[in-house]
């Protein structure tokens, strides 16, 4: 994480911050309502609001009316959100990229699968 931000940091990110990723790794490509992102990210509504309002304010995300439920508000990132999280997967990319090379790829995966295990374990989505 240090290195993402960093490097995201030096591609002119540098507001990003590590609690945003609530919204950036769980937003839809269309958008998604900031109920389903408090979901599947597993914070509460309101703490997730308080972080659309910062990237809201940072001009990364903005509300649209739900096209479903016009009452409704849908998040959707700006093309600067867009951008970023390209710039931000791209990174991840390479940080993996490197892992293989040095640990294997057989070893990388097990280490996501291990990881993805933990966070749905965590969220309450697989027994105990």
């Amino acid at each position: 994480m240090d290195e993402l931000h960093r490097r995201l940091h030096e591609r002119g990110y540098a507001e990003i911050r590590p609690g945003h990723g609530c919204v950036f790794r769980f937003i839809d490509d269309d958008g998604t309502r900031l109920t389903e992102l408090a979901e599947r990210s597993g914070y509460t509504k309101q703490a997730v609001g308080e972080v659309v309002a910062d990237l809201e304010r940072l001009g990364y995300v903005e509300r649209v009316p739900d096209p479903a439920d016009r009452r409704a508000k849908t998040i959707v990132l700006t093309q600067r959100g867009h951008d970023a999280l390209a710039a931000g997967r791209r990174i991840f990319y390479d940080i993996e990229q490197r892992w293989i090379d040095e640990f294997g790829e057989e070893r990388i995966a097990q280490l996501r699968e291990t990881a993805e295990m933990i966070v749905d374990y965590e969220r309450g989505a697989l027994p105990a």
